[in-house]
């Protein structure tokens, strides 16, 4: 019965024992709940100057073979309304495609171990394609879940002036004369090509073959091979052994990888490393290869195996190794290497390469 009194104030009352643990476990399963449900956040792109960057034209990462003939015979018009027609529908994986797949593994591994670091490979992709087809390559992007927050399309433009701005560390294209436009920058490239057969390659370890002469090396000694014959190459090697080679156009590309084996090496892990290199040259190793690895040495660089061939024929060594690409300065190897399963690319540097201005001006040009 009321009095009508005012009431004492209550004293409000404890949380009674274990209210404060059930109240956390409730908020941690509903957050749980929504991770489950949002999106997967995907990590953030590293800064351009912190990254290892690979630029890669749209023809090098998908297959595009029916698109470049539309273009070429048909014309942009034709090209572009054909792209924006099909745009749901994913390019096919193209010959860089397996590359930059062993890019991501790599980053991962790099992310679990450095979780702060920006020490990562970034893929850029770079291409004269209309802005309108983006969303075809974004599309396809998404269908194969490849982390490509970098694009630079150009439309009709060629990209290379834009290469430098992105601190591009290599740059792959099926576009030969946009790779010639690169190397005469002081840019690493290399034309890449589609092997003649599939072999399967490693999903967890990056695995790149490198040529020594007028690829990691100068063409000093091809020009005298050239000019004097395999005898005075011999002596002139012999005599200059201590003697480091210069560099050559991916010189730099080898460094950036050997400073990522490094950040592995120093968690105790050179044996499970997720990148290996390779030396893959037609030096003899005793008459030349000392100079080849001496060299090497001078820069601090190494690579994991080195082969020395002696002239022979690097397919079948290189179908062994299975690397995810193999770079070299003559077309014959690159040819070798496509007969055998290897994705090879070209690096139109040096002596080797026969007159090319004039023939590549003919050419039509591609939408990359």
């Amino acid at each position: 019965m009321e009095t009508g009194e005012p009431r004492e104030p209550r004293e409000p009352r404890e949380p009674g024992p274990g209210a404060e643990t059930a109240a956390a476990r409730s908020w941690e399963e509903a957050k749980t709940i929504y991770d489950n449900l949002a999106p997967k956040k995907k990590p953030k792109s590293p800064k351009p100057q912190n990254a290892v960057t690979i630029a890669v034209s749209s023809r090098a990462l998908f297959r595009m073979d029916e698109e470049q003939r539309i273009y070429t015979e048909q014309g942009v018009e034709e090209y572009v309304r054909y792209q924006l027609e099909h745009e749901n529908e994913p390019f096919s994986p193209g010959p860089a495609f397996p590359f930059v797949k062993a890019l991501e593994a790599v980053n991962r591994r790099l992310r679990e171990l450095y979780p702060d670091s920006e020490d990562l490979f970034d893929i850029v992709l770079v291409t004269n394609n209309h802005a309108q087809v983006g969303v075809r390559l974004i599309n396809s992007i998404n269908h194969y879940d490849l982390f490509i927050e970098r694009f630079c399309m150009t439309g009709g433009n060629s990209p290379i002036c834009y290469l430098k701005a992105y601190h591009t560390n290599l740059y792959l294209s099926a576009d030969a004369e946009k790779v010639r436009e690169a190397i005469d920058e002081g840019i690493a490239a290399a034309t890449i090509f589609s092997p003649s057969r599939d072999i399967a390659v490693s999903q967890s370890q990056l695995r790149v073959a490198f040529d020594g002469d007028a690829v990691l090396f100068s063409d000093e000694s091809e020009r005298i091979v050239k000019a004097h014959g395999l005898d005075r190459f011999f002596e002139h090697e012999k005599a200059h052994e201590n003697k480091p080679l210069a560099q050559g156009p991916l010189k730099g590309f080898l460094e950036a990888l050997g400073r990522l084996q490094k950040k592995f090496y120093s968690k105790g892990l050179r044996l499970e490393c997720p990148i290996r290199t390779y030396l893959v040259t037609a030096r003899s190793a005793a008459s030349s290869g000392a100079r080849a690895l001496k060299t090497l040495r001078s820069w601090g660089l190494e690579t994991d195996e080195a082969l020395f061939l002696a002239g022979a024929p690097k397919g079948p060594l290189l179908e062994k190794i299975r690397p995810h690409i193999f770079f070299d300065d003559q077309m014959f190897h690159v040819a070798g290497a496509q007969e055998m399963g290897t994705v090879a690319a070209h690096v139109p540097y040096g002596v080797a390469q026969t007159p090319r201005r004039t023939a590549a001006a003919k050419q039509a040009p591609s939408a990359q």
